[in-house]
């Protein structure tokens, strides 16, 4: 399941929204909204009293209620999620560059240590900005996001068979964030597979000796 992105933009005129932020944004060095990690502080876009804007909210909507952080939901009919499904304001669109899956099989790097999933950075090839489906909340340690997945298509599921995040077309955004309860659950689909790229794997965490 993803649990990590990358985002490299900072807040602009994207997806009609403001290239402004609801709330303040953070000015600790532990903000770092280029990569998405459970629990970190990212971007996402929501509507509040009729304006489109940014927001940042930290990645787990159950906002660390959950065994483990709450990055990504996918049964949209179990009522917890059924209800943040139903309501526009409890909607948000989760801009990304690229997502990351782990390579089902662990890699020999050759240098002496035990072998290690790869990382498969998957991008859009006409969003270089793709908007993935989420919902988000408030909870007792701040707002909280999530990202909706779906059926994988074929290009992520030799990686991730299970699942993947949900990818919204531009012409789709409104109606994630304004339409109806039926009008997400139909657009809860995988994204043109003609449309994305991929690359890897990379091991970034560790490189072979020389």
């Amino acid at each position: 399941m993803c649990n990590r992105a990358r985002m490299s933009n900072e807040p602009e005129t994207l997806f009609g929204s403001a290239a402004k932020l609801f709330s303040e944004r953070p000015r600790d060095n532990r903000f770092d909204p280029r990569e998405l990690r459970p629990k970190s502080r990212n971007y996402i876009i929501r509507e509040q009293d009729g304006e489109r804007a940014w927001d940042v909210m930290s990645w787990d909507v159950l906002g660390g209620k959950a065994r483990y952080p709450m990055t990504n939901v996918r049964d949209l009919a179990l009522s917890q999620w059924r209800r943040l499904a139903a309501k526009p304001e409890n909607r948000c669109v989760v801009p990304l560059t690229e997502f990351c899956e782990f390579t089902p099989e662990k890699h020999d790097l050759g240098d002496g240590k035990p072998p290690l999933k790869g990382e498969m950075w998957f991008g859009v090839v006409d969003q270089p900005v793709f908007a993935v489906a989420g919902f988000w909340q408030r909870t007792e340690e701040g707002n909280g996001f999530t990202m909706v997945t779906c059926n994988p298509n074929t290009l992520v599921a030799p990686i991730h068979p299970k699942a993947m995040i949900t990818i919204l077309r531009p012409e789709d955004v409104d109606a994630w964030l304004r339409g109806s309860y039926d009008d997400v659950v139909a657009l809860q689909k995988p994204y043109d597979p003609d449309l994305m790229t991929v690359r890897g794997p990379v091991f970034p965490t560790r490189r072979p000796e020389r």
